[in-house]
């Protein structure tokens, strides 16, 4: 049976016609324009389909990363949220120790309070001297005049004093004289000895009266010095008066001080009521918790991370872009987006803006093509492209994408 098949193998082999060289060489023009004919088609097709068209595999999810830290420094009492949980806004996320800060805002208060009180004192000391300032200045004058007067009133006294004194003198001058005559009679017995006694008692009595008048003049020039002293303390008490208006700018500079202090004092309240509410620290957006590295017990500060929240409301795609692609891309063109994860899903965008310079002159060490050897490497451009509408997948920054813009041109 073998060598029946082998036979039959041999005869066929034999009716099959034998290729030549020279018919191959006649068949491989045929086979290389067939080749060109199909290489230029698909070249064609492929500028067809792209035609308009610039892509980029260097692309990611971009998104904001709040970093949360607490306002105040302090104990941590407790944290209310675990990784990659969703929080919304306004939600706890840590509470620290208050109780240092609770006291702190009720001696504030306490100060606020004393703070009024001085204001209200200075307040009422205005009243009263903007009250008791015309007051004195015009009882100050009255008691000037009335000086015045006085110091008059005892110089006429003084005057009249020594008019008496003179007058007692010559009443006793003429006593005198009577009572002289008088003995000399009474020497030639021409009037009785009853006569003499009765000059002798005018005499006294004129002497006397002549020392009365001296006293009562030596009262008048006291009553003088006293009047002077009087008109003294008139004069100062009406200098003082007269400083009215000063008292009054010193007393509203009083109370402008002490509404000062209760601005001081009111700020200072607030500030350590803020501090107090600071110990409670919150989201601020809706959002995923990440990074998580706060314990219960720590001792926190405003400069140390706690965690980050991510907001997944607010993503966009960042498309690199080469230098040699940017030239037809202008923002507001349509951009497909399809993102590693969800596979061949497209997602629609627009270009909203261009970077300002290449991602490498941005970079922590840019490159300074004027030292060394230089070679010339392609650079790569920012593109930011933002989603038409929320999607309804949830987007997350740093997954890869692929990025196509569909040019004007």
């Amino acid at each position: 049976m073998t060598a029946a098949v082998a036979s039959g193998s041999a005869g066929a082999d034999s009716a099959r016609p034998a290729v030549t060289p020279a018919a191959r060489r006649r068949r491989a023009p045929t086979v290389i324009a067939a080749l060109s004919l199909a290489a230029v088609l698909a070249s064609s097709v492929t500028y067809l389909v792209t035609r308009g068209q610039e892509s980029t595999d260097d692309a990611e999810v971009e998104g904001r990363v709040m970093n949360v830290a607490a306002r105040v420094s302090g104990q941590v009492l407790r944290v209310r949220v675990e990784d990659n949980q969703i929080v919304q806004a306004g939600d706890v996320l840590v509470e620290l120790d208050p109780a240092d800060f609770v006291a702190k805002a009720a001696a504030a208060r306490a100060d606020l309070a004393a703070a009024r009180a001085s204001a209200d004192g200075a307040r009422a000391a205005l009243r009263l001297a903007e009250k008791t300032a015309p007051a004195s200045l015009t009882e100050a004058r009255g008691g000037m005049t009335a000086a015045s007067f006085s110091v008059v009133a005892a110089q006429a006294a003084i005057d009249q004093a020594k008019a008496d004194v003179v007058a007692a003198q010559s009443r006793k001058a003429l006593t005198l004289l009577n009572l002289n005559r008088s003995r000399a009679l009474l020497a030639s017995d021409a009037v009785p000895v009853a006569e003499v006694d009765s000059r002798q008692t005018e005499f006294d009595a004129a002497s006397a009266a002549v020392e009365q008048a001296r006293a009562r003049q030596a009262a008048a020039e006291a009553s003088l010095a006293g009047s002077s002293g009087g008109v003294v303390l008139a004069t100062g008490r009406l200098n003082a008066a007269q400083t009215a208006p000063e008292q009054l700018d010193a007393a509203r500079a009083a109370v402008a001080l002490a509404d000062a202090r209760i601005a001081q004092a009111e700020a200072a309240s607030k500030l350590a009521d803020l501090a107090v509410s600071y110990t409670t620290v919150r989201a601020t957006r809706r959002g995923v918790v990440s990074r998580r590295s706060v314990e219960e017990g720590q001792t926190v500060s405003p400069e140390r991370q706690l965690m980050a929240v991510v907001p997944l409301d607010d993503v966009w795609v960042v498309a690199n872009f080469k230098e040699d692609q940017l030239g037809d891309i202008k923002p507001g063109e349509v951009a497909t987006v399809r993102l590693d994860t969800y596979g061949r899903r497209d997602f629609h965008g627009h270009v909203e803006s261009i970077a300002g310079g290449t991602g490498a002159r941005f970079a922590l060490l840019p490159p300074d093509n004027a030292t060394g050897n230089f070679v010339k490497v392609v650079q790569r451009v920012p593109v930011l492209i933002r989603l038409d509408g929320a999607p309804a997948e949830a987007l997350r920054p740093g997954m890869s994408a692929d990025v196509t813009v569909r040019t004007t041109r």
